[in-house]
């Protein structure tokens, strides 16, 4: 009597820890849905999978909860991750539809997926409880596979078949075909001259200068600093020494010494 009890009833530590990691699972799942950036989802998405994988292993799933944070937390979702990262996908990319009508057959599909979801969950009944000895009499692994490969097995090939079909799914939407001609070099430079962009290279550090460090900027020939040979980072945090002045004194003491030697060369050849 005690154990029929037991099996279904609640301790306050499993509720409290349902209702907490069941809130930031759904939140999380929110996220995935909502979030503008790609990476932003992967991570939400990666965090609701933590959570399930927490809820497997306290309903005694172990080698679900093992499988669901190494195989799809660790490995699946990580490997979008970085896709995603390598590929560049961002926000102006899913304006561009490259199936044409695949947000509407989507929705459709989503809608249809609901129905069959809560009426589902409408007619399921539950009126025994057979509790975890049962299910894991000889091994949480035995027991799963003895499930997957006997009563579940078609259901457990479908799902097989929707992974694959997702996954060519996303290669297709995310690969690019080229739909014009690579330009040339020289129509590159064209273009930057009609476009009026900096079309020399730009100075390295330490050009035109006395000193050949980053934190000083490079000195055009007319003596002014080259705010273009240091590094952006560095005048943002006002780390940039200013030589400006010394080097426009110079450049007038140079100057004023190149005066008085072509008067004195002048007056020379003007005594001769």
């Amino acid at each position: 009597m005690t154990t029929d009890l037991a099996a279904y009833s609640t301790s306050t530590g499993e509720a409290f820890q349902f209702w907490v990691l069941g809130t930031v699972a759904v939140i999380g799942a929110l996220c995935t849905v909502f979030m503008k950036k790609t990476v932003h989802s992967a991570l939400c998405l990666a965090g609701t999978m933590i959570v399930l994988a927490v809820f497997y292993l306290a309903n005694g799933a172990y080698f679900l909860g093992v499988v669901q944070i190494i195989v799809y937390t660790g490995a699946i979702m990580m490997l979008f991750l970085f896709v995603v990262m390598l590929v560049g996908v961002t926000a102006a990319d899913s304006l561009k539809e490259t199936i044409k009508g695949q947000r509407w057959l989507a929705l459709v599909c989503g809608l249809g997926f609901g129905i069959l979801l809560l009426g589902g969950i409408g007619n399921a009944s539950l009126t025994e409880f057979n509790g975890l000895a049962q299910a894991n009499a000889n091994g949480n692994v035995e027991g799963l596979a003895a499930l997957l490969f006997t009563k579940y097995v078609f259901a457990f090939e479908i799902t097989g078949a929707l992974l694959i079909t997702a996954a060519v799914g996303a290669m297709v939407l995310t690969h690019r075909e080229r739909t014009e001609r690579a330009k040339t070099q020289r129509e590159l430079s064209e273009q930057r001259v009609r476009e009026g962009k900096h079309l020399p290279p730009l100075p390295a550090p330490g050009v035109y200068a006395r000193h050949n460090a980053v934190d000083i900027a490079g000195l055009l020939p007319d003596g002014t600093p080259s705010e273009l040979t240091v590094n952006k980072t560095l005048r943002e945090r006002g780390q940039i020494r200013d030589v400006s002045t010394e080097a426009l004194n110079d450049l007038k003491a140079l100057e004023q010494r190149a005066e008085e030697r072509l008067e004195r060369t002048k007056t020379e050849e003007a005594s001769k």
